[in-house]
């Protein structure tokens, strides 16, 4: 009796350990985590849009200085990003740092909605009587700059983790299928990502022209508190990877120990030993380029600097051949990524045409108008559109023409996308002087808010010509970023695009405040005034289409000192005659390259 209990008791707990075990992440976690960025996408971007309304309106703001509180904005929303993801990276991990983010961004979106609701968060109304309007006062624009600052800290959370967050879930190195699955992932998340934001130009931008700011900034925080609930709810399904040595630290430890070993003599070329790698490396010695920076991973002391198991003691003493040369490859694709900046500063001109939008003709029949921050959307449409006619019918019809794999380099993609941002500026200048010229003609010269019968359609070629721009440039430039970095850079590779764009939004900021300072001296009218119809908006566009032409010219000459784009090899093989340095070697075009 006793043994049958035994063995019935032992079939159980063998059954119990054969009992399958599931593992977390896989697609069941997908759609909450694309859904997590779609609504905060869709919030986000709905509520910059017609922003620079709202500041003129209610908030009784200059173009000038609510275009600047813009481009900040902006330009922290771009920024915060990195710092999320180096402290994703660094001490949080993914999944708290996307949690505390989305909570930041609905209580960002929360304060900016009690603007709308609470009459005493803003100035009243202006006198009629005395044409005259009160300023905000300073807890006013507190409460105000507190709502951005918190949607910006959100979007810093969210942004830099999430694609990587998703890509986490379904990384599954023995699943035969991986690449295809990660591909299908990075497809459906960029593809939500394109709709979020068509849906913010022109869903929500609807709801605020026509129901008011109540609800125009009450949705976009009721679309916030899901995203919020919808990633929190599949807490127990997640993958939560630990935080990691970031590459930012290793970067800054690169510099560090350069400086305190500035004394240092450089070891002889056949010398061995003297540089500090990881165990499994076959890299034996740095490459001269940018040579300072070596002296970084020289070993003064093997006794004193390495620990048993071969890693550096210090490692803010001692770094390893591969965070020298990441470092270095870094700084090399720097000029490059610096080429890009102006044609941000271009596509960051979001103010300018919403007001031109407001006082044009923007009905396309006689019920249906569409609302002036709306017209970004023939940015998207006109990127979307080459995207998918590049990749499925003009490379397969070239390469079937050609019997070979044909593709565009991808220097001169982005020299094609520079190109066209300064033809966009162009084209919106000519479009703004025939404005101008058309609402004083029917005597609306004192008058910005007035409508002339101009059609806003004609907008729409510079909003196109700025996403064929930015479908060369940008795109090109990411995947340029991807290709000449190492495989370990690719969070850095990623964010490299998103610092570029905040630093236009800070230099169009300069630009905005030079312009409106120099052209109003004298007690003249500024060029960028509060009357877009006294104001010279059209110069202020040619200035832009000058600083893209001077651009242009030194993209050549970053584009012609980088060298051939390829495969970067510092591989160093030890041969019986010493160190034979591969140093970082081009052959042209990469195979199939037109």
């Amino acid at each position: 009796m006793e043994d049958k209990m035994e063995d019935s008791s032992g079939q159980r707990e063998m059954s119990h350990q054969e009992m399958p075990i599931r593992q977390k992440g896989g697609l069941v976690t997908m759609p909450f985590i694309i859904a997590n960025e779609s609504f905060e996408k869709v919030a986000s971007y709905g509520l910059v849009t017609n922003m620079i309304l709202y500041l003129i309106k209610d908030y009784h703001m200059g173009v000038a200085k609510g275009t600047n509180i813009l481009f900040f904005w902006q330009a922290a929303t771009n920024f915060t990003p990195i710092l999320g993801a180096f402290v994703a990276d660094s001490y949080l991990g993914r999944f708290l740092t996307i949690g505390l983010g989305s909570i930041c961004s609905l209580l960002g979106m929360m304060l900016l909605w009690l603007t709308a609701m609470i009459p005493q968060s803003k100035p009243p109304t202006c006198d009629i009587m005395t044409q005259t309007c009160r300023s905000p006062t300073a807890a006013q624009m507190t409460l105000l700059i507190s709502s951005f600052v918190l949607i910006s800290t959100g979007a810093g959370g969210v942004r830099p983790c999430s694609l990587a967050f998703g890509a986490d879930q379904l990384d599954r190195r023995d699943n035969p299928k991986n690449d295809r699955v990660l591909e299908s992932f990075f497809g459906w998340y960029y593809a939500s990502a394109a709709i979020s934001v068509l849906i913010a130009l022109t869903g929500i931008v609807y709801i605020q022209d026509h129901l008011g700011w109540r609800v125009g900034f009450g949705v976009p925080a009721i679309l916030m508190l899901l995203s919020a609930l919808v990633f929190f709810l599949a807490s127990p399904l997640y993958l939560k990877q630990k935080a990691s040595k970031s590459l930012l630290t290793g970067f800054v430890q690169v510099i560090v120990v350069a400086y305190k070993n500035r004394n240092l003599t450089f070891p002889l070329p056949n010398s061995s030993g003297s540089y500090h790698h990881k165990r499994d490396s076959t890299i034996a010695a740095p490459t001269d380029k940018l040579r300072f920076l070596n002296k970084a991973c020289i070993i003064k002391n093997p006794e004193q600097d390495i620990a048993p198991d071969g890693s550096a003691s210090n490692p803010w003493s001692l770094c390893i051949i591969e965070q020298v040369e990441e470092l270095k490859a870094l700084i090399k694709v720097l000029p490059l990524w610096s080429t890009g900046i102006i044609m941000s500063i271009n596509l960051s001109q979001n103010s300018f045409p919403v007001l031109q939008a407001s006082s044009m003709d923007r009905y396309l029949t006689k019920k249906f108008q569409i609302p002036a921050g709306s017209y970004g959307m023939f940015n998207i449409i006109s990127l979307a559109l080459w995207v998918i006619l590049y990749d499925r019918a003009i490379l397969p019809l070239a390469s079937k023409i050609k019997g070979k794999p044909v593709r565009i380099g991808v220097k001169l993609r982005m020299g094609i996308g520079l190109f066209l941002t300064c033809i966009a500026m162009l084209v919106s200048a000519i479009v703004e002087n025939a404005r101008r010229r058309k609402a004083i003609r029917d005597g609306f010269l004192n008058n910005p808010h007035a409508v002339s019968d101009m059609s806003a359609m004609w907008l729409v070629p510079q909003f196109c010509l700025n996403g064929l721009a930015e479908a060369f440039t940008a795109i090109g430039q990411t995947e340029f970023f991807y290709s000449e970095l190492p495989k370990s850079m690719s969070s850095i590779a990623a964010a490299l695009f998103g610092l570029g764009l905040a630093v236009a939004n800070l230099l169009a900021s300069v630009v905005v405040s030079i312009i409106d300072k120099i052209t109003s001296r004298g007690g003249k009218e500024s060029w960028v005034s509060s009357n877009i119809n006294k104001g010279r908006i059209d110069k202020f566009y040619w200035v832009l289409a000058s600083l893209s032409f001077i651009n242009l010219f030194y993209y050549f000459l970053c584009a012609w000192a980088y060298g051939p784009c390829g495969e970067q090899a510092t591989k160093v093989s030890d041969t019986g005659n010493g160190l034979n340095k591969v140093g970082h070697e081009g052959n042209g075009l990469k195979n199939g390259e037109e």
